[in-house]
């Protein structure tokens, strides 16, 4: 069996308030295989977006990464030097973030946001040369030549969102995160962006995490799926099988807030609100929403256990 392209052990990333701490990823651990696409799905504030920003090693003041490794091919990412990760940002992983509107340069031009980060990290490439790859870089994500020459303010949102994409493949990354990539597009342009996302790690052989919170639109783009809770993994497994047979009562519960045609116009939540990390709930954090919560639930923290080879869920009710 190939090794993992990305291993992520035990993997702690607190805030630190005057409060105390906010333990937004608290001892995670998965495997990512290669050219596999692994969804990271949760309501907000459960640590999606903290583990991107963790794994890109993009986490700002007051937080912190306090403990854990992130294996990137072998190579400690927590190890680096600044200017080490600085240099594996976009040529090894690369992020595609939530909001294009936000992660543009109003006033730079397409193509100069494009061949900023190749210039950065490739010395000596000549103008045609850089001409070249933005032209090829945008057909990739189907979008015209042309495109190169605009304003992010005169693109559509799919298109800024393209570009966003095109600027996270520009150097081949071994690794691609995609953090809620489609979160503020229409449902028709939300499928083509997806569809151009899906092509480009097929074609390119990348491995991807594709962070989000629409269990719909997880089914449809991942192969496994990693369900967070209050900055733990509750369930780890391929996104068949935990479709067919959800084992943690809060995937179940998500799954359960789909739309379906029986339940036309019927609108179903979770009861209840996340925990606060300041003063979390003793044992299994979710047993205060839980419809099956038990004794043991308020009292002991389960651990996350393999149950079947590939199947892993922290929960006291699965044995």
């Amino acid at each position: 069996m190939s090794e993992p392209t990305l291993r992520v052990n035990n993997l702690k990333v607190y805030y630190y308030t005057e409060r105390g701490a906010v333990k937004a990823v608290d001892d995670v651990s998965f495997d990512l295989g290669q050219q596999v696409r692994l969804g990271l799905v949760g309501e907000s504030g459960c640590g999606k977006s903290t583990m991107a920003m963790g794994i890109m090693r993009l986490i700002k003041s007051p937080g912190r990464i306090v403990g854990g490794q992130i294996l990137l091919d072998g190579v400690d990412l927590l190890q680096l030097s600044e200017e080490e990760m600085r240099r594996a940002r976009l040529s090894q992983v690369s992020l595609i973030p939530q909001g294009a509107m936000n992660s543009l340069n109003p006033v730079v031009r397409v193509r100069d946001q494009i061949i900023d980060g190749i210039i950065d990290h490739e010395d000596n490439i000549s103008k045609a040369e850089l001409d070249a790859r933005v032209e090829d870089v945008l057909r990739s994500v189907d979008l015209r030549p042309s495109v190169a020459n605009m304003f992010p303010h005169e693109l559509s949102g799919g298109m800024k969102q393209r570009v966003c994409v095109a600027i996270a493949i520009s150097l081949r990354p071994k690794l691609v995160i995609a953090d809620e990539p489609t979160s503020a597009l229409d449902v028709v342009v939300q499928r083509q962006v997806m569809e151009t996302i899906q092509r480009l790690q097929r074609e390119m052989g990348i491995s991807m995490i594709l962070i989000g919170h629409d269990m719909g639109l997880m089914a449809q783009s991942v192969e496994q799926l990693a369900v967070m809770y209050a900055g733990k993994l509750a369930e780890l497994a391929s996104t068949e099988a935990i479709f067919e047979e959800p084992l943690h009562p809060y995937t179940e519960l998500l799954i359960s807030t789909l739309p379906t045609l029986k339940t036309k116009g019927v609108f179903r939540g979770i009861p209840g609100i996340t925990p606060s990390l300041l003063d979390p709930p003793p044992g299994c954090l979710f047993h205060p929403r839980c419809p099956r919560a038990e004794k043991i639930c308020s009292a002991e923290v389960p651990s996350l256990r393999e149950i079947v080879p590939g199947r892993w869920v922290a929960c006291h009710l699965v044995q």
